[in-house]
């Protein structure tokens, strides 16, 4: 990890080529993320019957919060004024809406100590998405929906930005875990069987970066990034929703951030909309994804050192 930058306010393009060198933006809350975050407490509080849904886990047997959650988060990933909202926070970032293209946006929860953390509300171990079929000009875009401290939030791993990490990524293929594991996600109660890509090492994880924004704030990071969720030991559920976006002209020229240990095969390509009018990518673009997955993008020798600031 290169830098990180607080408020920045640099146009899209060379905010674009500092992601994928390493670099980190952190962003005060907007207009547009904070009507989202507002949003999605009014449903989760909706859902919780109007209980504080961070403390759920001290009335609720985990059976029953698995119930509400796994209604919950389909409903928020689907419904129509979040693709909306995803539009207006782009176009507040000086993003081109007709060149930017965004996943739904996740509802995310992290549970306290060992309530949940398998299946719907997985916790995730270090990792990049891009051992997870994403392209790697895949920018993340994370905000807390209520409070966070450093006993709840997210962890990057910065020493391994550019250093290789042996992984299974070799084993994921995006349609088979459609198809297989996401289905089967709100079945992972008390452990998480579900075959997902994981160092197969000993990482060094600390020092790790973790990065503090109000609800509404914005943590964006490229999907190299190597990052996992912090066990959490607050006392309280953390929720946060992310997305994730790419620019077209990127993905057309292969630009972004290189790969030294992504070994996965498919691509999320098909997942993402246009922010102008809600169209896909064009079909050619995402046989490319589909056919040669993160081989498109230059690599690094694996074990070399970490990238210099472009």
């Amino acid at each position: 990890m290169s830098a990180i930058h607080i408020d920045a306010r640099i146009d899209d393009d060379e905010r674009r080529a500092r992601l994928y060198a390493g670099d980190i933006f952190v962003y005060a809350p907007t207009e547009a993320t904070l009507s989202l975050c507002t949003f999605a407490r009014e449903l989760l509080e909706a859902a919780f019957k109007f209980r504080d849904p961070r403390r759920v886990h001290e009335t609720l047997a985990v059976t029953e919060c698995v119930a509400v959650l796994a209604a919950l988060k389909p409903r928020f990933i689907h419904h129509p004024r979040c693709k909306e909202m995803l539009s207006a926070i782009l176009g507040e970032f000086g993003c081109d809406l007709d060149k930017t293209y965004f996943d739904v946006p996740r509802l995310r929860s992290a549970m306290p100590n060992t309530y949940l953390t398998s299946g719907i509300a997985y916790a995730f171990h270090a990792h990049r998405d891009t051992w997870y079929s994403a392209p790697h000009c895949q920018l993340n875009w994370w905000m807390p929906i209520y409070d966070i401290t450093t006993d709840n939030c997210m962890a990057f791993h910065p020493r391994y930005w550019g250093e290789a990490v042996e992984n299974t990524s070799y084993s994921y293929n995006y349609a088979r875990w459609n198809e297989e594991g996401r289905k089967t996600a709100a079945a992972q109660i008390e452990s998480d069987t579900r075959e997902q890509p994981h160092a197969t090492k000993v990482l060094e994880l600390e020092p790790s970066t973790r990065l503090l924004c109000p609800p509404g704030g914005i943590i964006l990071f490229s999907g190299a990034q190597l990052h996992s969720t912090v066990p959490n030991t607050s006392g309280i559920t953390r929720y946060s929703i992310d997305f994730r976006t790419i620019h077209l002209d990127d993905a057309a020229s292969r630009n972004g951030a290189p790969n030294i240990d992504s070994d996965c095969t498919g691509t999320t390509m098909r997942d993402y909309l246009r922010a102008s009018d809600l169209d896909h990518l064009p079909e050619a673009l995402i046989d490319l994804h589909e056919r040669e997955g993160a081989k498109i993008y230059p690599t690094m020798p694996r074990g070399s050192a970490a990238l210099a600031a472009s």
